[in-house]
């Protein structure tokens, strides 16, 4: 079935919902009949049909690409909410149950026990759809053959089955997202270049991610891959780029910034392969909580913003508790470490309850978005420090031994987790009594630090200093539609 065909049909009857699809990307409903729901079953059959049905003969191409980036689409809000909840409670049953088992001598425990610490209900997402704020779209073979198809991809580069599905029925991407790849889809159809499917086969252009803020403003950022071309050669198709977005069709998009980065490599940071600021401004900024932010072509921010109001008020009420006195707030006195700070959100929207905050971050650009930030909410207990955690935090560890006063912890890595050196800093700071763990994948390597946290001192591993306890966890939906979502551990000692 051709994706024209498709997309011609106004509304196309599949199990379970109504999907609209039409070329002004209107969403599909999810609406869900009591009778539907009772056919539906339980999740964990929805679970088999989900894991089988990516290639089911009979789903159009929309719903294929629905089902890989959203695969909760087909249930209500109320049932993702229930699922994300089970699927928490699992993961903390197995971290229970393992510390259990460490603090047996006969490894008697049960491989998983209910959690020992309270697990509260999964906050929701004030913004349900269209909630994304950065997006990035990749250029390859579309459903009908053609290769400058701008879109996400169904399908594995392993398998050999790859197709690019334009993104526009996707329930959490806003229409501004939709419209840029759609503009940017026009461009490379009408430039002269080839698009760049691999890079040992030629061709020059490559994925495009859109940026956008509560207020509208929207930043798009092209990505280039210059081959054999001369500067010149490069600077015309960067011309032709302007041209078609600020003065032709693509227009439209009302683009506050536009970034090119030329790059022969999958990845890179801005150091590597500077941004060129093609037109507009150099940054977009977003408001959380009454701070305002930063936001620079590469800078990390929650991909929710409303979501993450709920995520960082949560967090910053879990490091530093407000106590009442009457009807005055008392600050709570010391310091606040903020590990893998980013552009240093967490530390600047908690520093009017801290005396001083300090941040760790590997990226440069994102140390300068936070000191940027710090300043311009008019904050100055904030310091952040660029590096590796694991170099820079047992050195700062030395000095903070001396007069820090109350020292609190938070870290928010990677999906990679911590490094095992910051693992062992932290525990071998004894003015650490409280730490808060923020994970986007609790089930992956941040497991490993849950354990090593609170495992008893270990000579094998380094690990020194009196165990952490896991005393609340609290999960919140940051991602609707799709099983994932932030958790929240606190651990005390």
């Amino acid at each position: 079935m051709s994706l024209t065909a498709t997309c011609s049909r106004s509304v196309m009857f599949i199990r379970r919902n109504t999907f609209y699809l039409r070329r002004t990307g209107l969403p599909f409903s999810t609406n869900v009949s009591p009778a539907d729901k009772a056919r539906a079953g339980s999740h964990k059959r929805w679970t088999r049909r989900q894991r089988k049905s990516a290639w089911t003969d009979g789903l159009s191409w929309e719903e294929r690409l629905a089902d890989a980036v959203t695969p909760l689409w087909r249930l209500s809000y109320e049932e993702q909410l229930e699922l994300k909840q089970n699927n928490q409670q699992k993961i903390l049953s197995e971290l229970s149950g393992s510390l259990s088992a460490d603090l047996r001598s006969d490894f008697t425990a049960p491989a998983t026990a209910k959690p020992n610490f309270p697990v509260l209900s999964v906050l929701p997402s004030p913004v349900r759809d269209g909630y994304r704020n950065k997006s990035t779209f990749s250029v390859n073979r579309g459903v009908d053959g053609n290769p400058k198809t701008v879109g996400l991809y169904v399908g594995t580069g392993r398998q050999g089955n790859i197709v690019c599905v334009n993104a526009d029925h996707l329930l959490n991407m806003p229409e501004k997202h939709k419209l840029v790849a759609r503009c940017y889809q026009d461009f490379i159809r009408l430039s002269s270049l080839d698009p760049c499917l691999l890079f040992h086969t030629g061709g020059h252009w490559r994925e495009i991610t859109v940026r956008t803020n509560a207020q509208g403003h929207t930043m798009a950022i092209v990505y280039f891959h210059p081959q054999k071309l001369t500067a010149e050669e490069v600077a015309v198709h960067k011309e032709e780029l302007v041209e078609y977005f600020t003065r032709g069709p693509g227009s439209a998009c009302q683009l506050d910034s536009l970034f090119f980065q030329e790059s022969t490599m999958t990845r890179c940071t801005h150091e590597e392969s500077p941004y060129q600021l093609l037109h507009g401004q150099p940054h977009i900024y977003e408001e959380v909580l009454g701070f305002k932010f930063r936001i620079s072509a590469d800078a990390f921010f929650q991909v929710n913003q409303a979501a993450a109001q709920v995520l960082y008020n949560t967090v910053r009420d879990l490091c530093v508790p407000v106590t009442e006195e009457g009807a005055s707030q008392s600050k709570t006195r010391g310091t606040l470490l903020d590990v893998c700070c980013g552009t240093g959100a967490i530390g600047i929207i908690a520093s009017p309850r801290v005396d001083r905050v300090i941040g760790i971050e590997l990226v440069e650009q994102a140390v300068r978005d936070a000191t940027h930030n710090a300043a311009l909410n008019n904050v100055e207990n904030c310091e952040f420090l660029p590096g590796k955690a694991e170099v820079v935090l047992p050195a700062l560890m030395t000095q903070l031994s001396f007069g820090a006063g109350v020292l609190t912890a938070v870290v928010n890595p990677s999906r990679a987790g911590l490094h095992p050196r910051v693992v062992r800093a932290l525990r071998k700071q004894a003015a650490i009594h409280r730490l808060v763990y923020v994970s986007c994948k609790p089930d992956g390597e941040a497991m490993r630090n849950f354990r090593e946290l609170c495992c008893a001192p270990d000579q094998e591993k380094k690990l020194a200093g009196q165990a952490f306890s896991p005393t609340l966890a609290v999960p919140v939906d940051m991602f609707p539609h799709t099983p994932h979502c932030e958790l929240l551990l606190l651990f005390e000692r």
